[in-house]
């Protein structure tokens, strides 16, 4: 097992995981409401499929491995899925979903006074914290998730835009306040989007995740490069 492998086999998140070991669910007169198991028949399954993809790889996990993983039965899991790839991208993005919120929470919890730069470092922080703390998802979603095929390749462009679009509202709205920033076209928001996903997916590839933060510097820097023409402050990071 590779290091960044053994590093998710120890730290999986709250989107990742599995109930080996344990009791499947509760059923009948005297255990879960019908609605309740399917619904945490759903839950177990995007959390089990995410640990499974981090550890062995999307192309070598199966549905078997991802309902034992589950203690769900196939039945339950065709009645949620139509195929693995269905499971995976389902996970991953819901996964997305929590990230996002998670840096526009950070954001929006600032006082209305804070300055752009305060804004951009809250968003940064909250979004490597997220990665670190989820280190299974971010394993699945960073390193797993562009071999899986054109639906999960056309995923990961969105989530870019996503990121280049957040970029772009930060910025328009920072330009208010500092009118000597450059306007720049689309296609500089969406390039930060990928420079900052090639990075995190070598930290990953590195068996880094764990120590991700330290990587808060270097992207505010990155961005107030390119969005606010200012020179490059900070230490230079080891070259691996």
């Amino acid at each position: 097992m590779s290091a960044a492998r053994q590093e998710v086999h120890s730290q999986e998140g709250v989107l990742a995981g599995t109930h080996e070991g344990e009791p499947g669910l509760p059923r009948g007169r005297s255990g879960l409401p019908a609605e309740e198991v399917r619904a945490a028949q759903r839950e177990r399954l995007l959390r089990s499929v995410v640990a499974a993809v981090a550890r062995r790889g999307f192309g070598e996990t199966t549905v078997a491995d991802i309902v034992r993983g589950a203690r769900v039965s196939k039945a339950a899991f065709y009645a949620h899925f139509t195929d693995k790839e269905d499971c995976f991208l389902a996970a991953t993005g819901l996964g997305r979903e929590l990230m996002f919120d998670r840096i526009i929470s950070a954001a929006s919890a600032l006082p209305p006074a804070a300055s752009a730069e305060d804004m951009l470092r809250a968003g940064l922080r909250a979004f490597l914290d997220f990665l670190v703390q989820e280190s299974t998802f971010t394993r699945a979603f960073y390193i797993d998730m562009p071999a899986v095929g054109p639906g999960a390749v056309e995923r990961l462009e969105k989530a870019q835009h996503s990121f280049a679009r957040l970029n772009r509202a930060w910025h328009e709205r920072a330009r208010l306040d500092h009118p000597d920033w450059p306007a720049v076209p689309y296609e500089a928001y969406y390039a930060l989007a990928g420079a900052t996903t090639e990075l995190i997916r070598a930290e990953v590839r590195l068996g880094r995740t764990a120590t991700m933060a330290s990587l808060e510097d270097t992207l505010v820097s990155l961005h107030l490069a390119v969005l606010a023409a200012r020179p490059w402050v900070g230490a230079e990071r080891p070259i691996p």
